[in-house]
C-alpha cells in the first residue's frame, strides 16, 4: 500500500469510523504525496450560506445566483480558513491542482472573482479541510476505516449535498446499507 495515490479519488468512511469529523462523510482528496494527504469533505455543509460568508469576510457577492449555496465544513484543520474546490481550474494565488480541470483554491482572489463575475461557476466552498501526515492515511486504509473509488466531478458539483456519499457508493455497486461495521482480514 506503500505506492498508492489516491490524488481525485473519493473516501467514503466505514460504518465503523466513529470518529465525529469523519462518520458518514464522503472526502474528496485534492492531494496524496508521500508527505500526506489533503482532502475536503463534501458532504457536510455547515449553516451558513455563500452570502453571509461574504458578508463577514466583507466581500460584495454580486447577483443572486450564489448566494444560497451552502458553506461546507472541510474537515477540523485550519476551521478559520476557507478554501474553495472549483471547475475550471483557472489561474490564482494559490490553487492546489488536482486535476486538469478541477483545483483547490485557498487565495482570497478566487472569492473575489466569484463574487465579481461568478466564476469559476461550479464550485464548493468549504471551512477548514481534512489532512493526513505521512504514512496516516495509509494505515487507516489498512484498519479499514475507509473505501475509496475514483472521484466523479458530477458528485462534487451537481448533486447535492445529501446525495453524494449515496452516489459515491452507487460508483462501488453498492449501498451503505450494505456494509458491515466490522472488518475483518483474509
Amino acid at each position: 500500500m506503500d505506492n498508492v495515490n489516491l490524488t481525485d479519488h473519493f473516501l467514503i468512511a466505514m460504518p465503523a469510523l466513529e470518529d465525529p469529523y469523519f462518520s458518514n462523510a464522503l472526502v474528496y482528496i485534492c492531494e496524496h504525496t508521500e508527505n500526506g494527504a489533503l482532502g475536503i469533505i463534501v458532504n457536510r455543509p455547515i449553516d451558513m450560506n455563500l452570502a453571509a460568508l461574504f458578508e463577514k469576510i466583507d466581500l460584495k457577492l454580486s447577483g443572486d445566483s450564489l448566494a444560497n449555496l451552502p458553506v461546507y465544513f472541510g474537515g477540523p484543520v485550519q476551521l478559520d480558513r476557507g478554501f474553495v474546490l472549483h471547475r475550471p481550474l483557472g489561474h490564482w494565488q494559490s490553487t492546489l491542482r488536482v486535476n486538469e480541470a478541477v483545483g483547490l483554491t485557498s487565495s482570497r482572489d478566487v472569492l473575489v472573482a466569484v463574487g465579481q463575475l461568478a466564476e469559476p461557476e461550479e464550485i464548493l466552498v468549504s471551512l477548514g479541510y481534512s489532512g493526513w501526515d505521512a504514512g496516516q492515511l495509509e494505515d487507516e486504509l489498512a484498519q479499514n476505516a475507509w473505501l475509496t473509488v475514483p472521484a466523479v466531478p458530477s458528485i462534487l458539483f451537481d448533486l447535492p449535498p445529501e446525495e453524494r456519499l449515496p452516489a459515491a457508493m452507487q460508483q462501488l455497486g453498492i449501498s451503505f446499507s450494505q456494509l458491515s461495521d466490522v472488518a475483518g482480514h483474509a
